[in-house]
């Protein structure tokens, strides 16, 4: 037996079937709580551990390591942050396609279709009201992801049609074919 196990076995992120990816989470009312402050430090830990093992990876969902609270942590190239109790207030009408991707199942590209832009209230790490007016397409289906993990709902169940699901090996060996498939023609990489 390997008595030093490789760092993403330190803190997995389950994977596509874990009953826990299915969790619907509770929201955070003691922002004081040990354990809220001991999660979401290691929320944050293992997003920076992704991304400096994987080269990507800019939000990861609480359910995502088996804690079942409405904590997103994520980075956008200045440091990892929580979200904590994110809820979208208002949604354009406009929608666009693309391909998303997920740290519990890396393996596997979707295509599906999500809100252009959002607005997004939510609170930060001391409890403190936030709010995101209009995001931007990345921002906006970035959140749609992750805030969806809190409900319990994967990327998997948006899939557009029964040619929405394939390997990431398929879509890397003919990226161009398949990002014409798609509104948006950059590859979404969480």
């Amino acid at each position: 037996m390997d008595k030093h196990p490789a760092k993403h076995q330190l803190h997995p992120i389950l994977l596509l079937g874990h009953p826990g990816l299915r969790a619907v989470c509770e929201p955070v009312v003691d922002f004081e709580c040990p354990g809220f402050i001991k999660e979401g430090r290691r929320l944050k830990f293992v997003l920076q551990q992704f991304r400096a093992e994987h080269g990507f990876g800019r939000a990861i969902a609480a359910p995502q390591i088996g804690v079942t609270k409405r904590v997103v942590a994520m980075d956008l190239g200045e440091g990892p942050f929580l979200i904590v109790n994110p809820e979208i207030v208002w949604e354009s009408e406009e929608r666009f396609s693309l391909w998303d991707d997920c740290m519990s199942f890396p393996f596997l590209m979707v295509r599906l279709s999500r809100a252009a832009s959002l607005t997004l209230s939510w609170q930060d790490h001391l409890g403190q009201t936030r709010r995101w007016d209009q995001v931007d397409r990345s921002r906006a289906e970035l959140l749609q992801h992750e805030i969806d993990h809190l409900n319990g709902i994967l990327a998997v169940d948006h899939a557009m049609d029964r040619d929405a699901l394939i390997a990431r090996e398929v879509y890397e060996a003919d990226k161009n074919r398949y990002d014409r498939m798609v509104s948006d023609q950059t590859q979404n990489v969480l």
